[in-house]
This record gives structure tokens, sequence and C-alpha cells, in this order.
């Protein structure tokens, strides 16, 4: 069976010019980049080399604002855990929104249990975090501001550049989880005027298991890991060479591709959104309209559960998610959309596509054929366990 994978967002598949580039650094190009005999110092040529394209894309001032780390998880730990501590003589309180991703929502709750206030931001019914909120929620203690980019679930780009500038009027540094945008759509820290910023390869195609933080230069930071004084003693432990190589080269790849992969997924999303609205009763498309990604689309389907469609989609070899990859498998009704204002049937009763590289038309009009066949079942199915129970109550069964 054929499978059409619409769960971008979750992961992405590996560049195969990414693969090329890494495969000398897995083989031959093995060393130790702090070791100081040749195959070592080849190895710290190739890792400062990532890190120089690295901060060339981002609009860095100087590669040494790029700390590698093991993924988008570990950078918002970092940004969060890190600032926090560095300055908690100063203030002990961290801003936040109620739809990030948990990466920093558990980081946040972490520092929260260790005496820290946290204030979480209310999104409006869009999903969009509105800069007046976030100004509201700042105190004079607050030391960190922290809104992600775009939303993993919705898609919903966030007005992070107008927030940044609240943050830094009032004095707090502004950290942004942008691993849902770097490589979809341009992202440069000196426009966006963050302190920090998380992103991870796997989401534009790179390596598994390797992603960066952006920390500003002179940001107050302290280490999560301590040992050895690598990532400028920002995060210990012997660097995965091959995998920042991959995350540059993906990188690179993706953004020279970005307006026209852009184009022309926004034109497959609205074709799959409007199909959907059209043929299935009962259906609405979560978050803004017009702010959002161009390959993603979450919608909400009255009478079923989102896991069932799931189920059912996977059998007919078609894979999209419930919300967050973090998330899936859990009954739990998505915090993202119950923040928007949707119930929690509704919430519950969410699927997630989000398209790629190599997303066809045709696997779109495959969806639009299977997915209302398998609501329909499952309506139908509900609606007869439902007369069903309504006998048996009735003493009619």
């Amino acid at each position: 069976m054929k499978r059409i994978y619409m769960d971008y967002a979750a992961t992405t598949p590996l560049d195969p010019d990414a693969a090329v580039a890494m495969r000398p650094y897995l083989e031959e190009v093995f060393g130790n980049p702090s070791s100081l005999y040749r195959t070592g110092r080849d190895a710290r040529r190739a890792l400062d080399d990532a890190r120089d394209r690295l901060a060339a894309i981002l609009g860095a001032d100087s590669p040494r604002e790029i700390i590698f780390t093991s993924g988008g998880s570990e950078a918002d730990n970092l940004a969060l855990k890190g600032v926090a501590w560095a300055l908690e003589k100063q203030g002990r309180h961290i801003v936040t929104s109620q739809i990030e991703h948990h990466a920093v929502l558990h980081a946040a709750a972490f520092l929260a249990d260790r005496g820290f206030e946290v204030t979480y931001v209310e999104p409006s019914g869009d999903g969009v975090i509105e800069p007046g909120r976030v100004r509201d929620a700042m105190r004079d203690d607050t030391i960190l501001v922290s809104v992600m980019h775009a939303n993993n679930e919705t898609g919903v780009i966030q007005p992070i550049e107008e927030i940044a500038k609240i943050a830094r009027e009032q004095g707090a540094l502004f950290h942004t989880d942008a691993v849902q945008t770097v490589g979809h759509i341009p992202v440069n820290v000196r426009e966006i005027d963050c302190d920090l910023l998380s992103l991870s390869a796997h989401k534009f195609y790179g390596p598994r298991g390797v992603g960066a933080l952006y920390v500003k230069r002179r940001t107050p930071i302290v280490p999560l890991i301590h040992g050895g004084g690598q990532e400028h003693e920002l995060r210990a432990g012997t660097e995965y060479v091959a995998g920042a190589v991959g995350m540059a080269t993906a990188l690179e790849l993706a953004v020279e591709r970005m307006h026209d992969e852009a184009e022309r997924l926004a034109a497959l999303r609205d074709r799959l959104a409007g199909g959907l609205l059209e043929l299935v009763p009962g259906i609405t498309v979560n978050g803004h309209s017009v702010r959002r990604l161009a390959g993603h689309i979450n919608v909400s389907i009255y009478g079923v559960e989102g896991e069932s469609v799931l189920l059912n989609l996977d059998m007919k070899g078609i894979e999209a998610s419930s919300g967050s990859a973090c998330t899936s498998g859990s009954i739990e009704a998505s915090h993202v959309l119950l923040a928007m204002g949707l119930d929690r049937r509704a919430a519950l009763g969410s699927v997630r596509f989000t398209l790629g590289r190599h997303t066809t038309a045709d696997e779109v009009e495959e969806v639009l054929v299977v997915l209302p066949q398998i609501i329909d079942r499952l309506r139908s199915a509900h609606s007869d366990s439902g007369r069903a129970t309504y006998r048996e109550r009735e003493g009619k069964g």
C-alpha cells in the first residue's frame, strides 16, 4: 500500500543532499572536534563552517551566537532555565503563552515549582497572541518573555516582532520558539530583535537529534549541561559534527526553495480545506485564516474523535496527527485548542494535516475521497451505538 504522509510538522524526511554532506563526518572524518590532531582539526573546521552558515542564514552578528543542541526541546529548556537562573536576583517573573509547545510549558512549570512566577497569556479565538495582552501581563520584575513564532498545532504565525519590542521596552529579554518557522518562512534574528531563538533540524529536512539556540551576544544565560567547555561553555559534550553539517546544508536548501514551496503548499492546503468544508458537514478549520503557515490545516470534526479518525486513516495508508507529536496517543484534549476557546468535544475531534515537500495534488484528492467516507462511517457507528444504548435503557433491546 502506498503511504500518504501528511505530518510534516512532526518531522520531515532527511534531504538526500544533507545526507551526502553528513556522510564523511560519520565515516572518515570522525574525530572529536576538541582534539588537536588532524582528524580532530578537520572535524572542528566542519563544525565551525556549519555554525558560520547557520549564523548567516539567521542574520546573527557572530557565529558565536549559535549554540548547537540536541534539538528544539533542549534549546527551549536552555533558553528558559538558563536565563531564569542567570537573572533570578533581578526578578523571578516570566511571561509566556497558553499555546506554547510543551518544551516551553513544562520548563516554565519546572521553574514555577522552584520559586519563579509565570503568567500564561491567553490567545484570541483564532489562536493569535495579541501583543497588548503580553504588555498587560508584564511586571516590573519580569525578566523573560517567551512566545512561539508559529504554533505547531494550528500553524498560526504570531506577531513576535511587536511582542519583542514590548519586552525590550519593559526591560525583559525575549525568546521565541521558531521550530516550526525556520526553513519555511523568512526568519532573521535582527529583524525580530529577539535575544534567544530555538530551531530544530528535523523540521526542515535535516537530521534528527540536532538543533540550535541563537543567543544574542551578552545575553545573561547559564548552562544546563556541565562538563567540558564546548559550545562556548553553554552546552558541554562532544558536538554532533555530522548533524551540524546536515542541519546547515538542509537549511540552505530549504531557504532556496522557500518561496516557491510556500506558494505550492498554500494552494494544496486551500484545496484540502475547501474540499473538506464542502464534503463534510460539521467541520470547522481552527486558527487564523491568513496568519498561518502554508502547509498547516487543523480541523475539528463534529461527532467523531480525532484518534478514531487517525486510526482509520492509517489503515488506508494516510498518516496525519491529532495535534503535537509529543502528545500523540494521549486522550487528553489539545491544550492549544482549549486555550482558543474550543469545547472539549471539538478539541477531541481535531485532526491536523501538515503538508510538505513531497505532498502532491493527487494525494490531497485521495484524502478528500477517503476522509469523508471514514467520517460518515464513524458517525453512523456512533449513532447506532447511541440508539442501541437507548433501547437497552428503555428495556426494548
